[in-house]
């Protein structure tokens, strides 16, 4: 598995996002992301990460940061979850978990006893620059906005 660290440039990736346009994370250069995966849309603990962002949003904006949201589900399912929830942010198609693996975040999972490969819900903020400057593995949903805006300043 992928180990990133603090400092290491933030790998690059293409994925299709929910409005269906194709956007690699090298197009939000220039400004701050914070890049969070989690593990399945319209969940508990999912619904409570992408809520706790989108009640953020403007204060996040005001940061020079975006937000992307990445799970394993299609484009469809992200699509009515983003509506379900009106979130302001882009979600991206991870079907193939190859993002997920880059960034060190798809792996073993246990859940009411059962072992299975998945998402660990994580966090990444990314600086204008590109570069890693804060890393969140295992994040609780909760606590994953107000860590991200701790960093941010």
């Amino acid at each position: 598995m992928t180990t990133l660290h603090i400092g290491d440039m933030a790998p690059d990736f293409t994925a299709v996002a929910d409005t269906g346009e194709t956007v690699r994370l090298s197009d939000f250069r220039g400004k701050r992301v914070v890049l969070y995966f989690y593990p399945k849309d319209d969940t508990p603990g999912c619904t409570a990460q992408a809520c706790g962002f989108r009640d953020r949003f403007a204060v996040l904006a005001d940061k020079n940061a975006v937000v992307l949201g990445i799970s394993p589900d299609s484009v469809a399912s992200h699509q009515k979850f983003k509506a379900k929830y009106h979130l302001p942010f882009l979600l991206l198609a991870d079907e193939d978990h190859s993002i997920a693996e880059r960034y060190g975040v798809w792996g073993e999972r246990k859940l009411y006893g059962k072992t299975f490969m998945g998402i660990q819900r994580s966090h990444f903020v990314i600086d204008e620059a590109g570069r890693i400057v804060d890393i969140q593995y295992k994040v609780k949903p909760e606590e994953s906005v107000t860590k991200a805006l701790a960093v941010l300043g």
